[in-house]
């Protein structure tokens, strides 16, 4: 039967007002994409007109910093000291050394030596501009991401790793999140040309972040997903094992089981992201029943558990010591009191500071915080170097200023604790980096622009 010619034209009608919203949809779409890769040129090309660090050279020949205050963290201080590294790698330290033939002397009369910062938990590399999807790459979809490797899509012309690294952030874990398994943790030099040359060590721990349990029905359900895949893993890993050695048929790889057999043997670290004492506690007791080595990740509520942490033997990566109480009955001071408790607690714990790319700089500043609040400076220290180092599983490498480590230090004219002190030159594993960053060039921009005016 024949449509009649009123509807024939009425449904080529909607067809052409559908095709014509699409067409409006598709340019739109289209206008906001390239508005946001130009932005994204735009701004990290802001500043091109000024020049930008370069990254160092490996070290050519011997140096020796003489006559400085060394401050090697694990073994006291060197008064007066001499500190030489080849090869990027710390040969002697102490008074009296010798120096090499041809080595490049440096005269730290007055000054002191410090080994460099380390930052266990920040977005630097994964993330520019946060406003701009194109330049964050935080997180990955779904909630099970063991195989992700952070490393990989860490940005090595980050505008904030110089900005990190003049300071003295030498070492950062650029953590991705927002999955239960979020991924792969690697140690990252802040100083390089390529995320290759920049990884001091890959596979450092496992990122989880354990689910919010304010809506118990969500946690239940996000809980079987994560208990889940633990199980898949440790059947997984049985599977292959019997395979191997000739016990069964055949069974395919997986990518994201594959990344778990470290976890499951006890021979990579459980980073778990805790925000409130239930998920502490929670956590805690999860990692126990699954056989695993927790280190938690957090500050609320953390003191409240000291005791237990210390005697489990369980460690903790302080995720900012700066920060604000969350209930109303607590004082302001509650987070910067958390190290203090820890450390007197006899809890092995590390500082890390605001997980923003852009404030990666500022961990000494959180450091600083802790030892207003009780905190001995001593261990501040060791708190943001050595102890980190060790929770981080890189401490044979970098941490300390000792024979045979990297020569990974920094010169400065006093405390580096002491907001006012300059970090006046950073090596990182024997290259003496660039000291210009974005900060000093935008200083340097607007001074000049004041010159112009007088």
């Amino acid at each position: 039967m024949t449509k009649p010619l009123s509807k024939t034209r009425n449904s080529h009608k909607r067809n052409t007002t559908i095709h014509i919203v699409f067409m409006i949809m598709k340019s739109t779409i289209q206008n906001i994409q390239a508005f946001r890769i130009m932005s994204l040129v735009v701004l990290t090309g802001w500043f091109c007109g000024l020049p930008a660090q370069i990254p160092a050279p490996p070290q050519s020949h011997p140096v020796a910093i003489t006559e400085g205050t060394i401050h090697t963290i694990t073994d006291g201080v060197i008064e007066n000291g001499t500190l030489v590294f080849e090869d990027g790698i710390i040969v002697s330290v102490g008074q009296g050394v010798e120096i090499p033939a041809g080595a490049e002397v440096i005269d730290a009369t007055g000054k002191h030596v410090y080994p460099g910062f380390i930052h266990g938990r920040t977005g630097i590399g994964l993330m520019e501009i946060s406003r701009i999807r194109e330049s964050t790459d935080l997180r990955e979809t779904g909630q099970i991401n063991p195989n992700i490797r952070a490393q990989v899509a860490f940005h090595p012309a980050s505008e904030h790793l110089p900005v990190a690294a003049v300071h003295g952030v030498t070492t950062v874990v650029p953590t991705p999140g927002g999955s239960l398994i979020s991924g792969q943790l690697s140690a990252m030099m802040t100083d390089g040309w390529t995320w290759e040359q920049m990884t001091l060590r890959e596979g450092i721990g496992m990122a989880v972040e354990w689910p919010s349990m304010n809506d118990m029905d969500a946690y239940r359900a996000s809980m079987d997903i994560l208990q889940e895949a633990f199980d898949k893993a440790r059947r997984y890993k049985t599977a292959r094992k019997a395979m191997e050695e000739g016990n069964s048929e055949w069974h395919p790889a997986d990518i994201r089981w594959e990344a778990m057999i470290p976890v499951l043997a006890g021979e990579m670290p459980v980073f778990i992201s805790v925000g409130e004492i239930r998920q502490i506690q929670a956590a805690i007791s999860w990692a126990e029943s699954e056989n695993l080595k927790p280190v938690l990740v957090g500050n609320r509520d953390i003191d409240l558990v000291a005791d237990q942490l210390a005697h489990k033997n369980i460690p903790v990566m302080l995720a900012g010591v700066i920060s604000g109480p969350i209930r109303q009955w607590q004082q302001y001071g509650e987070g910067y009191r958390t190290a203090k408790i820890l450390y007197r607690a006899g809890v092995s714990f590390c500082i890390a500071g605001d997980a923003g790319p852009a404030s990666a700089y500022r961990i000494h500043h959180h450091a600083a915080s802790a030892v207003a609040f009780g905190l001995p400076e001593e261990y501040a220290l060791k708190a943001i170097t050595i102890n980190a180092a060790k929770i981080l599983g890189i401490d044979d490498l970098t941490g300390s200023i000792e024979p045979g480590k990297h020569a990974t230090l920094m010169i400065t004219n006093g405390n580096p604790l002491e907001l006012w002190t300059k970090k006046e030159q950073v090596f990182i594993k024997g290259r003496k980096i660039d000291m210009v960053d974005k900060h000093l060039r935008l200083f340097e921009r607007y001074m000049e622009k004041f010159r112009q005016e007088l």
